[in-house]
């Protein structure tokens, strides 16, 4: 009977865990030369470290873990789907912006467990 009343805190963790890696997928990829002018004004508005970081952190409100957001990063580092994201121009500084950004959040959880 306890299993049919478990509550499930975060319903749509699913669906944050696949936002946020999309979130980090979309900076580190940047804006197309052939961008439209409405395209760049928005890259210029919301393609910004700042606003990357302000997504996942929404995400990990929801329920992804700092680990799951480690987990996302290095299978980007590492994974062969993801070669043609690692040939793209400022992919290195633009994921160590992200990496610097979380990695001592991660260090901080290790010590508080």
């Amino acid at each position: 009977m306890m299993d049919l009343l478990t509550q499930n805190s975060f319903p749509m963790k699913d669906w944050h865990i696949e936002h946020m890696e999309k979130t980090i997928v979309k900076y580190l990829t940047g804006i197309s030369e052939t961008a439209s002018t409405w395209e760049k004004r928005q890259h210029r508005r919301y393609g910004t470290i700042a606003n990357c970081i302000k997504q996942i952190e929404y995400d990990i409100k929801h329920g992804v873990t700092i680990d799951e957001v480690s987990g996302v990063l290095k299978k980007i580092k590492t994974d062969s789907s993801f070669e043609n994201l690692r040939r793209t121009d400022n992919f290195y500084e633009r994921f160590d912006e992200i990496e610097r950004h979380f990695a001592p959040l991660k260090e901080r959880l290790a010590l508080w467990n």
